[in-house]
């Protein structure tokens, strides 16, 4: 699988440039599946993933810079809920996943997300997808690192701990210096990446990691900070 990890989505042409690359055709001749899951641990979640899949992030409580990768012109898009999917057959769900060009993974609480992303069986089909694209924003990009560390900790799994997927070998910290974050200042991210045992991109919103066969390339208009601890 082909991963664009954002912090705020397609948020400038640099990002948009690097998704068609990975899909490999125009946005408009691909299709994608969105998965809000992991809005609904966080208040008004069920609100804001309506918000976020008519594409209103003009107003709070969203960033500025955040976009929504539902407003960027799919050819089709329809919605995945994780939640759901332990309670359906796998032949309801599995075909579309695999036909899929893109999977469009909300932020929200990574831990929350991470829990639903294994009990639905779609983590560990996630390396038999080789030609999709998986976009995340925010905690849908965290979800991808070994952790995210005890300052990202909300929802609580049954397990304890901030283990995430692993899918790749660093940790990321989104929205870095958003004047509506102020928790989420250079000063902070330097000393969550320090406790972190991996290295770690800082990011903003304006930035987006794409990982292809293995390589790792920062996509920018904005600012950010790779830390090795």
């Amino acid at each position: 699988m082909k991963l664009l990890l954002t912090s705020g989505g397609i948020s400038n042409d640099s990002i948009r440039n690097a998704l068609v690359d990975l899909l490999g055709k125009p946005i408009a001749e691909s299709s994608a599946l969105y998965i809000p899951t992991a809005l609904y641990a966080n208040p008004n979640g069920p609100a804001m993933a309506a918000r976020l899949i008519r594409g209103e992030t003009n107003t709070a409580p969203f960033p500025d810079g955040f976009t929504s990768m539902c407003e960027v012109g799919w050819k089709s898009l329809g919605v995945l809920e994780l939640t759901a999917l332990p309670s359906i057959t796998r032949e309801r769900w599995l075909p579309l996943v695999q036909e899929t060009d893109a999977l469009l993974v909300e932020g929200g609480d990574p831990l929350y997300l991470c829990y639903w992303m294994r009990q639905s069986g779609l983590a560990d089909l996630l390396p038999e997808l080789p030609e999709a694209v998986y976009v995340g924003v925010s905690a849908g990009s965290m979800v991808m690192a070994p952790n995210v560390g005890e300052d990202f900790v909300g929802w609580k799994p049954p397990t304890g701990g901030d283990r995430t997927l692993g899918l790749v070998d660093f940790a990321m910290f989104p929205h870095l210096d958003n004047e509506k974050m102020p928790d989420n200042s250079l000063a902070n991210a330097e000393k969550w990446a320090a406790g972190m045992p991996v290295p770690a991109y800082l990011i903003d919103d304006q930035t987006a990691i794409v990982v292809r066969d293995g390589a790792v390339e920062v996509v920018s208009e904005g600012h950010w900070k790779r830390f090795t601890p």
